[in-house]
């Protein structure tokens, strides 16, 4: 192979790597939207945390140690499936029980945002359990951190 067709050679193959990267990138974001949930801004969040609706960080024990929602309550989702929408409930935990027990009260969950699926989840395994007023901060902490907001 001559030096032209090989530097073309590795120009498609990073080419074609890069897209593939990609590809798998965009597939690790959280959707943006999720049937029978709805999804709130942090300022929408803020409201109805003031309202006295419960906001539960589903994130590890540690990071909400290091920070989170001013008010938030740490109900962790310990996740091993896969971060998808097909995702394996069976091989997760959360425990339903620290939730609130009126499941026609709301309810909001998050978590990191972007590529964090735990308030996703949270979200779907609370809504199949029968909580029917499931609001998710998608943004996540970040949202709140990046408006200012109150933390803890």
């Amino acid at each position: 192979m001559n030096r032209s067709a090989y530097a073309i050679a590795v120009r498609t193959v990073v080419a074609v790597g890069l897209s593939v990267f990609a590809a798998l990138a965009a597939a690790a974001e959280t959707p943006a939207q999720l049937a029978g949930v709805k999804v709130v801004s942090a300022e929408e969040a803020k409201r109805m945390l003031e309202r006295g609706v419960p906001v539960i960080d589903t994130r590890v024990a540690v990071e909400y140690e290091e920070k989170t929602v001013k008010g938030a309550k740490s109900v962790p989702y310990r996740e091993k499936s896969a971060k998808d929408v097909k995702f394996d409930r069976s091989q997760d935990q959360f425990d339903l029980a620290k939730l609130p027990a009126d499941q026609n009260a709301p309810l909001i969950f998050f978590c990191n945002a972007g590529e964090c699926w735990k308030s996703y989840k949270a979200s779907v395994v609370a809504r199949d359990a029968g909580w029917k007023q499931i609001h998710w901060m998608r943004g996540g902490l970040p949202e709140w951190l990046s408006k200012g907001l109150p933390t803890q």
